[in-house]
């Protein structure tokens, strides 16, 4: 080789799946779990590229992309489309589907049937539920039918009106033991992980040491075994209200907006489009399509 030749990089090494035994063993060796929300093709394509480690569908999708007020409203088919969707964007990354409100609660069978239509449907590796109560019959059940299930505690947004908003929970001893039997119950009903959101950092540093299984945090401390955050949150497309735990590490948004109204400015002013964006004919043609269209 020449001297001063310049040498193309390699390409970066294919990743293995991230499987659940995988999840396992990043929270036996310390490693950190990296969770995003996403909801789409192009922001699992996203996900995928920036190397994390589980792409989680939420239901938050029902506000950041289907513009409900809440949570509460969206239904299994509309979870089902946006997970198919972020399935196709997806090859490394554990794809788990949220169980939306009204879709587990009544029944066993009624929790395995949805969760089938997940990974049948959407082709989900995983689903995930909300609360302690009645749905850890239901998270054991659909675990029991072969299907991996992640837990979710404290702040649970398809039941925030029962707790009374938006807010953490565990913040009193009474509640904070509440948190903790849910996790545990969750936890032996074989769940894989569970999401602990908007609890005190105090409540998940005194229950971790009995969790045996991957905890991913959202508002709950650094003491978690990961920490997931809502895709439209961390790169500021959304444009609700922000909790107090979303880290902002882009203003996408304001790009958006940005690129949008300089498109739209461009086409008043008639600077687009230019030359270069059209298409043309050969000069021969152009000739014979006005002589064609004048003997018409």
């Amino acid at each position: 080789m020449s001297a001063g030749a310049r040498v193309s990089p390699a390409p970066p090494a294919k990743r293995p799946a991230v499987t659940l035994s995988r999840l396992a063993e990043k929270k036996a060796l310390g490693e950190p779990i990296v969770m995003v929300t996403a909801y789409d093709y192009p922001s699992a394509q996203v996900a995928e590229a920036a190397g994390v480690d589980v792409v989680l569908v939420g239901d938050s999708g029902a506000m950041t992309v289907l513009g409900y007020p809440s949570t509460v409203p969206v239904a299994v088919d509309e979870m089902l489309m946006l997970a198919g969707a972020a399935r196709r964007g997806l090859t490394t990354p554990l794809l788990v589907g949220d169980m939306p409100f009204g879709s587990y609660e009544v029944s066993n069978e009624q929790a395995i049937a949805t969760a089938q239509r997940f990974v049948k449907e959407a082709g989900c590796d995983a689903v995930k539920l909300e609360r302690g109560g009645s749905s850890v019959d239901r998270a054991r059940a659909v675990v029991e039918a072969g299907i991996p299930v992640m837990g979710h505690v404290g702040l649970t947004p398809q039941t925030a009106t029962a707790l009374g908003g938006y807010r953490s929970q565990g913040r009193t001893a009474e509640r904070a033991i509440e948190v903790t039997r849910d996790a545990l119950a969750l936890q032996e009903a074989g769940c894989f992980a569970i999401v602990f959101e908007a609890v005190p950092a105090e409540l998940t540093e005194t229950v971790m040491p009995q969790i045996d299984v991957p905890v991913i945090g959202i508002g709950a401390g650094p003491a978690t075994d990961g920490q997931v955050l809502v895709f439209h949150d961390l790169l500021g497309i959304y444009d609700g209200h922000a909790a107090r735990f979303v880290k902002r590490y882009a203003n996408v948004r304001q790009a958006m907006i940005d690129g949008v109204a300089a498109f739209a400015e461009d086409v008043r002013e008639r600077r687009y489009p230019e030359p270069e964006h059209g298409y043309t004919m050969a000069p021969d043609e152009s000739e014979r399509l006005r002589a064609l269209l004048a003997d018409s």
